[in-house]
């Protein structure tokens, strides 16, 4: 999990959460969530994560040291309002998502036109 990698490599480095939190410029008890799971970073502050510990945005989300998604895939994917249609779409059935992608294809070709 993501707040088990940042703990990890935190601890590979011998810092302390106060010792990253003011590297990342962040405060103490934000990092201590982030490493329990309570609290996810957003965007701006995984990617100061990454480039302090030189690992990719993918390592800290998947644990997946061979990908590379572009930055702005994962800037959209933690956008505040898509988590939410991302999260509920993670525990629909195929039924529903086969439905919400014919509706998301309705929408599109009838805003074609405008």
């Amino acid at each position: 999990m993501l707040g088990k990698r940042i703990a990890k490599l935190r601890r590979n480095k011998n810092l302390t959460q106060e010792e990253l939190a003011k590297e990342l410029d962040i405060t103490r008890s934000s990092l201590s969530q982030y490493e329990v799971n309570k609290r996810q970073p957003d965007y701006d502050t995984l990617k100061k994560i990454a480039k302090y510990f030189n690992v990719s945005i993918d390592y800290l989300l998947t644990g997946n040291e061979f990908t590379n998604s572009p930055d702005e895939m994962w800037k959209e994917f933690l956008d505040p309002k898509t988590q939410i249609f991302f999260k509920d779409l993670q525990d629909a059935p195929e039924e529903k998502i086969e439905e919400l992608i014919r509706f998301w294809e309705f929408i599109q070709e009838r805003d074609k036109d405008k």
